[in-house]
């Protein structure tokens, strides 16, 4: 195989081929010095038997691109052996970390905001409106059950073969799904078979989604200087609300510059056949960078495991728990301020779609600030931190349907306060999560308590909310979140402090 290769046809003279062998896994990545870029993709063969990691490269010439950058690296005290790239610059990472989660995000919450103004009404029989919206909202609810299945594959790939590689394959299915849900005909057209492509498409987003997250997290921290991983950490974290701004902010334009026929007709199409053009930016940029370096001293230290989702399992089952239970009220809290509010204030409250879609972006804007905020309070301590703002939590459910119903004012400071309150949170998630777990399965523990969080919080909170609203009334949406905090409290009990952990 490594003779046809490097002597098949077609490749360009000064192409560096680079093999990456782990048992009977190979990593093919052919790098191209004019440009600075690696194009890998993975490729299993029982012929590959090597006990442990192997790579094999043609020398650069002399002079070229990646011959200064394995220069560099050198002079910076790396083996070349184990690295074709110099250093990765903190701007860089950090850049590379946030457009992907932003990206990812900006599809996952496009499908969101249709589910709830567009896909009741073009997915699914018009006979009953209510019914339509609460099938609509189970399909939204089925990426979630997809996220632990794509932390699992992707994991796995993530945790064995490296990080760079295995987020280049997590984001093209995130964005190949995507421009799917585009081009899907709707139920008038093709009846039934609408709303289960529809679904099938959504699990592709899950899918990506569960393999992007836990990644980027660790793209950032494996990267970061001591001291200063929650900071690093929640770069990635951005990208939450920059997708939904970009997503809120889409729909509105189109929702201001197209007439309400326009925009069911072909105007809904626009977000999702146009995140091509995001996620080739996002691919361009994910691969200019190498892979972190604790990743690499631990394929040095031959610490990779066989089967990571096992490892997870078997060895770290107490800190897979711990990690979905703190992670709990940060996914209900935000689906709550977003889907189930959306849905609510549209319906229930008589808002228009227009403005109520301003209101939210008002409130993103305070979840957007307040990420930077927990970060920061993060470094002086994971676990005080999370314990304080999540009581806030608990203490805000008990107000939060009083200030929805109580009118336009009221329902903006509800959108203020409550996604402060998750900012503060989701700020420090991903590095708490991530140190939880050990090098050779970081990938897939942390990614699976994020998911497993998604599961039981978030695909289920705006279903639940829904129902409850309507047999219950308002006041008991606050309920249902107040339990949610009290059981991440007792996760956040549970768990250790992490600040100081070696990685």
């Amino acid at each position: 195989m490594w003779e046809f290769i490097k002597r098949g046809p077609g490749r360009a003279p000064d192409t560096i081929l680079v093999l990456e062998c782990a048992g009977d896994i190979t990593l093919i990545s052919y790098v191209v010095p004019a440009v600075g870029l690696a194009f890998p993709f993975i490729r299993t063969s029982r012929m590959t038997k090597a006990p442990s990691y192997t790579r094999y490269t043609i020398e650069p010439p002399v002079g070229s691109l990646l011959d200064k950058r394995r220069r560099t690296a050198e002079l910076a005290g790396e083996d070349p052996a184990t690295t074709t790239r110099a250093v990765n610059r903190s701007a860089q990472v950090l850049f590379a970390s946030l457009v992907g989660t932003a990206i990812e995000y900006f599809d996952f919450y496009i499908y969101a905001t249709a589910a709830v103004l567009v896909f009741p009404r073009l997915f699914f029989p018009k006979s009953d409106p209510a019914t339509a919206i609460l099938a609509s909202l189970a399909t939204f609810a089925i990426a979630f059950l997809a996220r632990p299945v794509g932390s699992a594959f992707f994991g796995h790939f993530g945790d064995r073969v490296g990080r760079k590689t295995t987020l280049v394959a997590a984001l093209l299915t995130m964005g190949l799904s995507t421009v799917a849900i585009g081009a899907l005909p709707t139920y008038a057209s093709i009846g039934i078979a609408a709303p289960l492509l529809l679904a099938l498409c959504r699990f592709g987003q899950g899918l990506g989604l569960g393999g992007e997250w836990g990644g980027a997290v660790l793209l950032a921290i494996e990267n970061a200087p001591p001291g200063k991983r929650a900071w690093y950490g929640m770069f990635p974290q951005l990208g939450a609300p920059l997708g939904f701004l970009l997503s809120g902010g889409v729909f509105l334009l189109l929702s201001k510059s197209l007439s309400n026929d326009q925009f069911f007709a072909f105007g809904w199409r626009v977000p999702f056949l146009a995140s091509a053009i995001l996620v080739l930016v996002g691919l361009y940029v994910r691969m200019t960078i190498t892979e972190t370096p604790v990743f690499r001293q631990a394929i040095s230290r031959n610490e990779r495991v066989r089967v990571p989702l096992w490892a997870v399992f078997r060895e770290h089952s107490g800190a897979l728990l711990v990690g979905t239970l703190v992670s709990l009220a940060t996914f209900v809290l935000f689906y709550l301020m977003t889907v189930f509010a959306l849905s609510w204030g549209t319906t229930a409250l008589g808002y228009d779609r227009e403005r109520f879609l301003v209101m939210q972006l008002f409130g993103v804007l305070f979840f957007a600030a307040a990420i930077p905020l927990g970060g920061w309070l993060a470094e002086r301590g994971r676990r005080p931190t999370l314990i304080w703002v999540t009581s806030a939590i608990a203490g805000f459910a008990l107000v939060m349907a009083p200030m929805f119903a109580s009118g336009e004012t009221g329902t903006m400071l509800m959108m203020a306060v409550g996604l402060t309150l998750m900012g503060l949170a989701y700020g420090p998630l991903g590095t708490v999560l991530s140190e939880l777990f050990p090098t050779e399965v970081r990938y897939t523990g942390s990614s699976l308590a994020f998911n497993f969080a998604g599961i039981f919080g978030a695909s289920l909170a705006p279903y639940i909310a829904t129902t409850l609203a309507r047999h219950r009334g308002l006041p008991y949406v606050g309920y249902y979140l107040t339990a949610i905090a009290g059981l991440t409290l007792i996760g956040l009990f549970a768990a250790r402090e992490t600040r100081d952990d070696q990685l």
